[in-house]
């Protein structure tokens, strides 16, 4: 590629930064003058990084000016984007690590250099997605420890091991931790069983106190399940430049952006430009709360990206969102991120950015817009974006940024009008549409019981799930006859008799997702579990309570507040740290429950303070799921069931026999306000990002190999090299024309990620299934599929193979479908593979909304390997752009 003309760059807009630092910039305004100031802030980012990268070859001249004319442009033209990095998970990280390793396999066979394969981006992997709730506490004495036994790899990892629970601490009657006051003291007391990165506080002694027995069990068994893929991502982290990996146990992946990879403003060869980000989850999203610009994209888009590539969008169209007022006390950040999901929707929104203006944005803090932001794929825009002000600084400040480097960003965000200011007499931008929303008019809700853009609020709750019952099968409705609707079982669990009904919550999940960047949310359920545990009232045993927080941090103030004890006594035990119920790894439900549902026919529910509900993904026998704040996630759990009032029907009763109401429990907004001041300190930001630095000792003492193309294992399950590069040739074989094609599936609308390539657990009769029975494995080392994604075959057998795909040759829910030729009743592989055996070329036909949800490479990759030929008809399609092809 010939080196780009001076005509074709913009060197001659940069300028030194006019404070202590002398950095230097490029100073975009200078190129647009008035247009520049009209722009939205989001724009100007895309502005920016387009004018730094302008080369002549992947960005033009053209492009630059294309979007600073955004205002006709819009809609209209294709731009190029080149982010400032790439985030993973390790679910969609491990298929692209895979790729990568045998791109340096294709490279040598064809007689090129290995070592020439990098990615060119700088990329993070964040192993997070991998915890499965093995334990908990309701299940932790009796469950099998999979990971604990001398016959078991899992159980030679570390040698950290769990440590009997320590009485009270005697230095402090009020203490509730297992804390002693004569042993903490002692640094041999504590270095056995305590997770060095996820410090547990006594509430009164500020001083480290051992892990949640449930955290060590559940960190073991994840190192001993995983202990192959981990191997393989500490070999990416040696062998390849510009790739960093943080460990298992840290927290989950956009958690870790938000608190420790985030710059707002990005630093390279002493030039400052914004900070910006794509990667491999959806919620990527939830750092445009601090006024970066990303979103999540597929993982064929990533590894272009990670490749050098830019990413190529439509300039989009930008809503303004303005808001004003401010929200009433029993309101969480949850509700509001609900409701303008819902409005949102309404409105209108799909493949469009969506930026927030007004006096009520400076009402929310920077975890509240983080919230607010995470949720914007459910809603379907691109991404939902805060500009930088005096609130993001201020939060910034207190999570340890450097003074000087604060004040750099300031002068920076200033010098090129990315920072927002409410008395801005030049005026907010203009935008391709406005919507206002009062956050007066927003009332507590929860989503579902299928989707999470299906809202309900929670004063209507008892009613609508009633309506649910009675509807037909859908979207929300169950169809359940009306003489059955009061139907009931009885179920003995732990020596107790317990009657189990429609409405009955079986799962109650405070999870990663969403949530834990806000302390307001997550300690407001800790107040009100003290609350409740102080009036006498508990959970019933045979709910699969758990609570996964997003990191350490959550930890941090949930125990120094003294909150954490009385989660752990309703049953809300830290059980590690990562997605885990949010992703269906949850535990097991109890037989007892599990026959009581099929005996009753029962419509159990799950409620969880994540974002994603879609039917079936947390467990098969639970049909209606809802999406809660985490304080109301803990009281449904105490309620045992959806199917109430509580403005009229009491949660329980004290001891006294007195009736005890939701409103008696709730915290008020001071008291959430009080605990996040006093708790959620710059300490604890600090210590975190050391620890991560630091790594963990399992992850430190993992072996790996050390040569420069992977040692690929025939014989592993987990990691294989993929086939994509066996018939890699270096011209381009021509296409083929596609004739007298069968159909392998005929889908109706809203065919989600999750129903084309599932990443839950693997049903002991799917095709996947069969395949790892046929290598040895028991259904107990299954593992989950996104655990699987480096293994393309496992992943061909798991296209389509989610239990809630409706395929109309079927007729019923079910991962089936015909084989015309023989009039066979198959799995979606086996009917695959019998009909590219015959050379029968295949085609899908799918309805509006095909692939919308998470963003998910397999969703494109097993398809495209599950036949020789396949092609997709899209029915009804409204320029709907899904997240394969994003």
């Amino acid at each position: 590629m010939d080196a780009p003309s001076a005509g074709d760059t913009f060197e001659y807009l940069i300028e030194t930064l006019n404070d202590s630092s002398h950095k230097k910039f490029f100073n975009v305004p200078k190129l647009g003058g008035t247009k520049y100031d009209t722009l939205p802030y989001s724009i100007r980012v895309l502005l920016e990084a387009a004018v730094r990268n302008c080369d002549g070859f992947f960005m033009k001249k053209e492009d630059v000016m294309n979007i600073l004319d955004w205002k006709t442009k819009q809609s209209n033209v294709e731009v190029p984007f080149f982010p400032a990095r790439v985030l993973l998970q390790d679910f969609t990280g491990i298929p692209a690590m895979v790729d990568f390793a045998a791109m340096r396999e294709a490279v040598k066979t064809l007689g090129g250099d290995p070592k020439k394969v990098h990615p060119a981006c700088p990329t993070d992997l964040t192993v997070d997605h991998s915890l499965q709730i093995d334990f908990n506490k309701c299940a932790i004495q009796n469950a099998p420890n999979p990971g604990g036994g001398d016959s078991q790899r899992a159980g030679k990892l570390s040698p950290l091991k769990v440590q009997p629970r320590k009485p009270p601490c005697r230095g402090q009657t009020a203490c509730r931790g297992s804390c002693d006051s004569g042993e903490l003291g002692r640094s041999s007391g504590r270095s056995s069983s305590q997770i060095e990165n996820t410090p547990i506080l006594c509430p009164f002694h500020l001083q480290p106190v051992p892990e949640p027995e449930t955290v060590l069990k559940n960190q073991e068994v994840e190192f001993g399940r995983n202990r192959e893929r981990l191997q393989f991502f500490k070999w990416s982290s040696r062998m390849f430049k510009n790739v960093a990996v943080i460990p298992p146990g840290t927290g989950m992946a956009h958690q870790v952006n938000l608190e420790h990879l985030s710059r707002v403003v990005s630093e390279g060869k002493d030039l400052l430009f914004p900070d910006s980000v794509v990667g491999t989850d959806s919620h990527i999203t939830m750092v445009n709360g601090l006024g970066i610009l990303g979103w999540g994209v597929g993982g064929i888009e990533t590894e272009a990206v990670m490749l050098g590539l830019p990413v190529s969008l439509t300039l989009p169209e930008v809503v303004g969102c303005e808001l004003t007022g401010s929200s009433n006390a029993f309101v969480t950040s949850i509700d509001v991120v609900l409701g303008i999901t819902k409005h949102l929707r309404q409105v209108g929104v799909a493949g469009k950015f969506v930026e927030f203006f007004g006096s009520g944005v400076s009402q929310l803090s920077v975890v509240d817009r983080t919230t607010i932001a995470n949720m914007c794929p459910e809603y379907g825009a691109i991404l939902s974006f805060f500009p930088v002000d005096n609130v993001t600084l201020k939060h910034l400040g207190h999570t340890g940024f450097d003074k000087a480097k604060l004040e750099t960003m300031e002068t920076y965000l200033k010098a090129v009008k990315l920072f927002r200011n409410d008395q801005n007499n030049s005026g907010e931008p203009e935008y391709s549409q406005v919507i206002q929303i009062n956050l007066n008019s927003i009332v507590p809700s929860v989503s579902g019981p299928k989707r999470p853009q299906d809202r309900v609020a929670v004063t209507d709750m008892k009613s609508d799930f009633r309506a649910c019952l009675s509807e037909k099968v859908g979207f929300k409705g169950f169809q359940i006859a009306a003489e059955k609707q009061n139907d009931a079982v009885s179920i003995h669990y732990e020596g107790r008799e317990y009657r189990l009904s429609h409405g009955s919550v079986v799962i109650a999940a405070v999870t990663s997702c969403t949530n834990n960047c806000n302390p307001s949310a997550m300690l407001a359920a800790g107040l009100l579990a003290k609350k409740a545990v102080e009036a006498g009232l508990h959970v019933k045993p045979y709910i699969r309570t758990s609570l996964s927080p997003g990191s350490g941090m959550v930890t941090h103030y949930l125990s120094s507040s003294g909150v954490l004890p009385y989660l752990s006594q309703l049953g809300f035990e830290i059980v590690g740290y990562g997605c885990s119920t949010c992703v269906g790894n949850t535990a097991p439900l109890s037989e007892a429950v599990l026959n009581a549902v099929k005996q009753g026919d029962l419509v159990t529910c799950g409620v969880l303070s994540g974002n994603k509900n879609f039917e079936g993904r947390l467990c098969d026998c639970v049909r209606a799921n809802y999406l809660a704040s985490p304080p109301l996630v803990v009281a449904y759990a105490i309620a045992g069931t959806v199917n109430i009032d509580f403005q009229a029907e009491p949660l329980g009763t004290d001891p006294t026999g007195k009736s005890v109401y939701l409103h008696d429990i709730w915290p008020s907004q001071e008291e959430v306000h009080q605990i996040e001041e006093e708790h959620v300190i710059l300490s604890m930001f600090k210590a975190l990002k050391e620890k991560m630095e630091m790594g963990n000792k399992r992850w430190n003492s993992l072996e790996a190999p050390d040569s420069v193309l992977f040692p690929w294992d025939l014989k592993s399950t987990y990691i294989r090299c993929p086939s994509f590069f066996d018939k890699l040739t270096k011209e381009p074989v021509a296409l083929r024309p596609i004739e007298n094609a069968h159909v392998l599936l005929h889908l109706g609308d809203s065919v989600t990620t999750d129903h084309i390539s599932p990443a839950g657990s693997i049903a002991r009769s799917s095709a996947a299934a069969k395949y790892l029975t046929n290598r040895g494995l028991t259904p107990r080392e299954f593992n989950s599929y996104g655990a699987r994604r480096g293994n393309d075959a496992v992943m061909t057998r798991g296209t389509f193979a989610n239990i809630k795909l409706f395929n109309k040759f079927i007729g019923k829910p079910a991962p089936k479908t015909i084989h015309f030729p023989s009039g066979q009743t198959l799995d979606v592989f086996e009917a695959a593979e019998l009909y590219q055996k015959e050379g029968i070329p295949l085609i899908i036909l799918a309805g509006k909304k095909y692939g919308s949800g998470n963003s998910r490479d397999w969703a494109a990759k097993g398809p495209y390997l599950l036949v020789s030929i396949l092609k997709f008809y899209f029915l009804k399609c409204q320029s709907f752009k899904c997240s394969l092809c994003r």
